[in-house]
């Protein structure tokens, strides 16, 4: 899976289209924002604290509707993993999730630390063994057993500065921190009828 943001050109939305954006542009929301949560932060720490929610209903054989906030989006799996193969599966969009966060944190780092990113591609491939999944050897994990994520920064900047960058970024980006931490789940199962 692979994601590109440049520094001219746009962003792309959901639908595909382009949202053109300035570098200029771009640092000014990055400073209006970074203003912003600090001024709440320094007002209350409670003010850091967020809740993230989305929810899904199953479609299909095996594909599902997930809905967060505005947006709506399906999951699916290719025909193999008994699906329709008309969205991404789950572990693709986990892998974009990555993506997307590493690109935002990017942004919002190099801003702070004064660089330039006149072109930033991020892609990222895991490794799965659909054992686990399966259930034919219980010593596999279902999951992930190992992730790389790639990196491409164009820029005047230095490598080493850009090499500080990374450190960075992965110090502070949210879903990298889902990925490399151990976080809890409560799950509650409830029959209704």
């Amino acid at each position: 899976m692979t994601a590109t943001a440049e520094t001219t050109t746009g962003s792309t939305t959901d639908a595909g289209s382009t949202i053109a954006i300035s570098a200029e542009d771009r640092a000014a929301r990055l400073s209006s924002a970074g203003q912003a949560w600090n001024d709440r932060i320094v007002a209350s720490v409670k003010n850091a604290q967020l809740v993230f929610s989305a929810k899904g209903s199953a479609q299909g054989s095996v594909s599902s509707v997930i809905t967060a906030g505005k947006h709506t989006f399906t999951v699916d799996e290719p025909a193999p993993l008994a699906g329709d193969d008309v969205a991404p599966n789950p572990v693709e969009y986990a892998l974009g999730a990555l993506i997307s966060c590493q690109i935002v944190v990017y942004r919002l780092y190099a801003h702070n630390l004064g660089l330039t990113i006149e072109n930033l591609d991020v892609s990222a491939e895991g490794d799965l063994d659909v054992r686990g999944l399966f259930g034919a050897d219980d010593s596999v994990r279902p999951g992930l057993s190992a992730v790389r994520v790639t990196v491409n920064i164009t820029g005047p900047d230095s490598d080493e500065a850009y090499q500080e960058l990374q450190r960075t970024v992965d110090a502070h980006c949210p879903v990298f921190d889902i990925f490399t931490n151990q976080t809890p789940i409560d799950v509650t199962v409830t029959k209704t009828n």
